[in-house]
């Protein structure tokens, strides 16, 4: 297992890494829909939803590769009726890319956000 370095990749608040390395698969811990610089969230589920994509690739970009690369992807949602507008955001940011993914709704996340979103990407895939 290693740890990808990268200045771009924050230091966690938490006893975890953002991303692990194993075997030619990436792993990124779930991403909150945080601005990484500014450190503010955005209001409303679809920019929280575009927030937390690119947090994901931010890491992705950071270990070498991009959104190309995902092979899975798994989005906590606080509320399930945010499905519809969550897929619209998502669709857009993927394109014709197409990974396997699942939307969980589950009860309320860290700091009040709205969605998580975690993923699984293989290494030397990008566009």
């Amino acid at each position: 297992m290693q740890i990808p370095q990268h200045p771009s990749i924050p230091t966690p608040a938490g006893h975890y890494s953002p991303i692990v390395e194993h075997a030619g698969t990436l792993y990124v811990s779930g991403q909150l829909p945080i601005h990484p610089e500014t450190k503010v969230t955005p209001e409303g589920i679809e920019s929280q939803v575009l927030q937390a994509l690119e947090n994901v690739e931010r890491l992705l970009q950071a270990a070498g590769t991009d959104r190309a690369s995902l092979v899975q992807v798994r989005i906590y949602v606080t509320d399930v009726s945010f499905w519809p507008l969550v897929n619209e955001v998502y669709a857009r940011f993927m394109g014709e890319h197409r990974p396997a993914r699942i939307v969980v709704p589950c009860g309320s996340l860290n700091h009040g956000c709205l969605v998580e979103i975690e993923a699984v990407a293989a290494t030397g895939t990008s566009t």
